[in-house]
């Protein structure tokens, strides 16, 4: 016999049988009976301090855990919060579920206190929405939720819940299956064009792997990796690649683009073969994208078909899920690639790209004096040994994280590449942390940045999550300020900052720790007094305020016209 639930009720308890176990949110009025039930049920539940940060937080468990993140806000200005949230997630294919509060269904339209069309909103920027107007189609709605976030390309689902439905009840079925007409994903890759690709690989010179962020979420940075030894085939990665394949590997290539390696932009200017890998092009990646890879052949593998053929034409299209298709892939090259030596066959690819490597390393020259953001970074990096998950904001921080962080592991960098999310990280490596409690979480920050979502700070004091916060200070809007010295005649038209806080009695004013270092000998003490505290800190690293993030491709130019210094 089924029982009979209130809409709260059945929303927490689908909610329980689907797996979730963490929920970041914020209450209200709308959904405040849904908080009145939720103690009831085995559900952690995260308050933060903003609902943006709700989102961002639920973001960065997502893409560290490789679960769907989950999060409630009230209605109205509640809801609206959350729209940069979802829009990053949805930039970056990120899995979540976004539970709304709505004005009681008799009062929608009627600009009631604290409406808005959340659903008519956030259109553009979710894989799908719902407005509930049936209570006995909630636990469906909810289970469809979960299916369409987490499968094929992932990405946010929203659902509006109206108050008076959450009050309401009826009788709870769970629902066990989900079948949606018209979404059902390409999986498998279809095998003649894999045999096709194959065939390129088998005989190509100077073939190049570029793997994006799809290679991370389909789990498949080990059959990256095993197809670039078996191969010799050297590997380059997005932004939102960067772990995917280790770069203690003597074939990483490091990150291509607009702030990319030297040796990874002329290697694919250079190719004769482009294996795209769970990528999508981006204009930061490509550049003039009429000379981008032009003497190569392009492989692209994509579990979107609408990603295939849409910035740069390829030749070798494959629809199908990055994992399986890699599979598939190296199970047909393992049958017809011989006992050929296949470092040896690719001797000459690899000495040029070495060249290139020693020709142009990633290089900064530091002073006595003078902090460089680039040699915390890299004092991070060796300290953690790689191991840390490493949260990031965007601007210079996040590029100086990308270059000068070796990433050996999928999952440790959660950073917003599509959509350039200021105040992204803090509440990201809060998610994180809560995902994975005993490990090493730091977000590299800056200045301006870091004061997006600094509310969550508190957050991360209330429950006690020992998260790191590496603040490079530099006294500026550090990337709109290169610009500016760049192309603008050096006029800094509003990029410096005449007023800002003390960081460090900014951290003891949330309850955190507040370190700082002004000397570059001050640099590791200050990293290495923050890994043994067990609680929130804030470094306050004072670094260089004119340094700039090279190399660095201007817009417009192709990858292989870098500005070097």
């Amino acid at each position: 016999m089924a029982l009979r639930l209130k809409g709260a009720q059945i929303l927490l308890e689908t909610l329980v049988r689907e797996g979730t176990e963490v929920i970041f949110g914020y209450p209200g009025g709308a959904v405040i009976d849904i908080y009145h039930e939720l103690p009831n049920y085995d559900l952690k539940h995260v308050l933060v301090r903003h609902e943006q940060g709700a989102v961002h937080a639920a973001d960065g468990y997502a893409r560290a855990s490789g679960k769907v993140g989950v999060c409630l806000v009230t209605s109205g200005p509640g809801a609206t919060n959350t729209v940069t949230g979802i829009a990053t997630a949805y930039m970056d294919s990120i899995p979540l579920v976004i539970f709304t509060g709505q004005v009681p269904s008799m009062l929608i339209g009627n600009d009631a206190f604290q409406e808005a069309d959340i659903v008519g909103i956030t259109r553009p920027c979710t894989k799908h929405n719902f407005l509930l107007n049936d209570l006995e189609e909630l636990a469906q709605s909810v289970k469809e939720a979960f299916y369409i976030a987490g499968t094929g390309r992932p990405g946010p689902v929203l659902i509006d819940l109206p108050k008076d439905l959450m009050n309401g009840s009826c009788e709870y079925r769970y629902p066990r299956v989900v079948q949606l007409r018209g979404y059902n994903p390409t999986i498998k890759g279809h095998q003649g064009q894999i045999k096709r690709a194959a065939a390129e690989i088998l005989k190509a010179e100077r073939p190049v792997l570029y793997g994006g962020g799809g290679v991370i979420s389909s789990n498949a940075s080990n059959e990256l990796v095993s197809l670039a030894r078996m191969m010799t085939i050297p590997v380059t990665t997005t932004l939102m690649g960067l772990g995917s394949f280790p770069e203690s590997d003597e074939l990483s290539l490091g990150m291509l683009g607009m702030h990319g390696t030297y040796r990874a932009n002329m290697a694919v200017t250079n190719c004769d073969l482009l294996i795209a890998v769970g990528a999508r092009f981006d204009d930061r990646v490509t550049g003039k994208i009429d000379e981008f890879a032009p003497l190569a052949k392009i492989v692209h593998i994509d579990i979107d078909p609408t990603s295939i053929s849409k910035n740069v034409q390829v030749d070798i299209p494959i629809v199908g899920d990055v994992k399986i298709t890699l599979q598939q892939m190296i199970e047909i090259i393992e049958e017809e690639k011989g006992k050929k030596d296949w470092s040896e066959e690719r001797r000459e690819w690899i000495q040029q790209i070495e060249e290139w490597k020693q020709t142009y390393p990633l290089a900064y020259v530091q002073k006595k004096d003078v902090i460089k953001p680039q040699f915390v970074v890299e004092r991070i990096s060796e300290l953690t040994k790689g191991e840390a998950i490493i949260a990031t904001e965007v601007g210079q921080n996040q590029m100086w994280t990308a270059q000068y962080f070796k990433f050996i592991k999928p999952r440790t960098f959660l950073t917003s590449g599509g959509l350039g999310t200021m105040g992204y990280g803090l509440p990201a490596a809060i998610g994180a942390q809560i995902a994975f409690p005993d490990r090493v979480v730091i977000d590299v920050a800056g200045d301006g940045s870091i004061q997006m979502n600094i509310q969550e700070l508190a957050t991360a004091v209330q429950y006690n999550l020992p998260i790191k916060i590496a603040v490079l200070n530099n006294g500026f809007l550090g990337m709109v300020r290169q610009w500016q010295e760049l192309f603008y005649q050096k006029r800094y038209s509003c990029t410096m900052f005449e007023s800002a806080p003390d960081f460090v009695k900014l951290a003891e004013a949330y309850g955190a720790v507040g370190l700082r270092a002004t000397k570059p000998e001050e640099v590791v003490p200050v990293i290495e007094t923050a890994l043994a505290t067990p609680r929130p800190v804030i470094m306050d690293f004072v670094v260089e305020p004119e340094e700039g993030v090279y190399p660095m491709v201007p817009a417009g130019a192709p990858i292989n016209k870098m500005l070097l210094v």
